[in-house]
């Protein structure tokens, strides 16, 4: 098929993070572009179900709770009594809303062609896109981007209600908080959904098959965010399996494999992400999903087809919306000719429990594991003005300092705005900068960002301390 029988130059399949990204992209780099995407998935899962509605419903619980007020106030204090499903999804439904406009407008500011409905391969540079009127529309593609996310996975012994028993899309559409809920599943999802509820004044019971959560953060900041959880009545039951779930008329039990009975208003799953693949016919166009519905990608994001590209979370790993942006205009931008340099390493990891936790870098045990030496400096919100004016006592930030370049190796914070204040240690990292610039820099008073330089004079004065003693 010659280049200019093509209906498009890029097709993108898919309109979340890493397929908006990729569409906007190629169409900035000239070229003509269309987008498939459901009528009311606009933004994606995303955008829909995902990270924004879950962290608009944070963002409310936090409000109306008053919790991050409780430390000026008492114990007692929050904003509204009585908290119900209603007065947190208006909010999220209100972004959600704002969102998708933003989105078209974005789409249609750069000429995008929009496509409604469910696309499907038939050959390898062919989509007919069924819009549900059961008459699908064929079009054609030089350059191809599967940018179609994931789905929560359903474990297919589990009977999944959507009242009693749900996984995490599930959330939105609970009729009233529940008074007690069981979280199968430590992982990112399941404990930002327990540190919520838990919020809200439901008992909350966190079961996880492995001995310890989040194991990928610092040990320090996972016990910290522990603590607070067992302070909001949170029971964790870590090496425990779940046998089975019976469901009854106002609930459910968990029958855990050690025997252990515990009873609940509502039961959700956080079981892992499955790809959302098995719609797009991809054998026709030459290619394969694994198990979980993952495809595989080369370092430029081309599948073993070279003319197609997939991105976000359907190809597995980080999957993180803002991991799934940069992939989608790296894709975009290799697909077009277009020189780009490759995605950097320094990646921010973000988790919006509550209180947040945000790190790039090292952790400790890593370090320790490959044997290389590490100073580490802290600051604790107490100690910062800004730290006692938000009522935040318990945050922290850690530097992980390299004796012997003073370079930053990991920065890991813990508490009030740790996501933004983690892109302060990225810069400063990316740009190949010591703990000497943070020392000397001079932040805003009174500011968290002051922390960073409190971290950083701890751990220059340990260091020197060292240097004393072995000249």
């Amino acid at each position: 098929m010659s280049e200019h029988t093509f209906d498009f130059d890029v097709l993108v399949l898919g309109s979340g993070p890493g397929g908006q990204k990729a569409a906007i992209a190629a169409a900035k780099l000239g070229k003509r572009v269309g987008l498939v995407e459901r009528r009311t998935m606009i933004g994606g899962v995303c955008i829909n179900t995902g990270t924004i509605p879950s962290k608009t419903l944070r963002e409310a619980v936090v409000f109306l709770t008053g919790l991050n007020q409780r430390e000026l106030y008492g114990q007692s204090y929050q904003v509204k009594e009585d908290i119900t499903i209603t007065d947190l999804t208006a909010r999220t439904q209100h972004v959600v809303g704002r969102e998708v406009d933003v989105i078209r407008a974005q789409l249609a500011r750069n000429r995008v062609t929009l496509l409604p409905g469910l696309g499907r391969f038939t050959d390898p540079h062919t989509i007919v896109v069924d819009d549900g009127s059961g008459s699908g529309r064929s079009v054609t593609a030089d350059k191809i981007v599967i940018a179609t996310g994931t789905r929560p996975a359903r474990p297919d012994t589990v009977a999944f209600d959507e009242r009693t028993i749900i996984d995490s899309d599930g959330i939105l559409s609970l009729e009233r908080v529940p008074r007690s809920m069981i979280v199968v599943g430590a992982g990112v999802i399941g404990i930002e959904y327990a540190s919520m509820f838990a919020a809200l004044g439901t008992k909350v019971t966190v079961v996880e098959r492995r001995p310890r959560m989040l194991e990928f953060c610092d040990t320090e900041v996972v016990e910290a965010l522990k603590y607070h959880l067992r302070d909001l009545a949170v029971t964790f039951r870590f090496g425990e399996t779940v046998a089975s779930v019976q469901q009854y008329d106002h609930g459910a039990v968990t029958v855990l494999e050690s025997g252990k009975k515990i009873p609940a208003e509502t039961v959700m799953y956080s079981a892992g992400r499955q790809g959302m693949t098995e719609g797009l016919d991809l054998e026709k166009a030459g290619l394969a999903a694994d198990k979980r519905g993952r495809i595989k990608v080369d370092g430029h994001f081309r599948t073993e087809q070279p003319h197609i590209y997939a991105v976000g979370d359907v190809i597995g790993f980080p999957a993180l919306a803002a991991t799934s942006m940069e992939q989608g205009r790296l894709a975009a931008h290799h697909a077009c000719g277009e020189p780009v340099h490759e995605m950097t390493e320094l990646q921010p990891i973000g988790i919006y429990t509550i209180p947040e936790i945000s790190y790039i870098g090292r952790t400790e045990d890593e370090l320790t594991e490959a044997k290389i030496p590490f100073e580490v400096g802290i600051s604790r919100y107490r100690e910062l003005a800004r730290g006692q004016i938000i009522g935040d006592s318990y945050g922290v930030l850690k530097l992980l300092v390299s004796p012997e370049d003073r370079k930053l190796l990991g920065v890991h914070v813990f508490g009030t705005n740790a996501t933004e204040l983690v892109h302060i240690g990225q810069t400063v990292m990316g740009c190949g900068g010591t703990v000497d610039y943070l020392v000397d820099a001079v932040f805003n008073y009174p500011t968290l960002a002051e922390s960073y330089k409190v971290a950083a004079l701890d751990a220059t004065n340990k260091m020197r301390q060292i240097a004393m003693l072995t000249d």
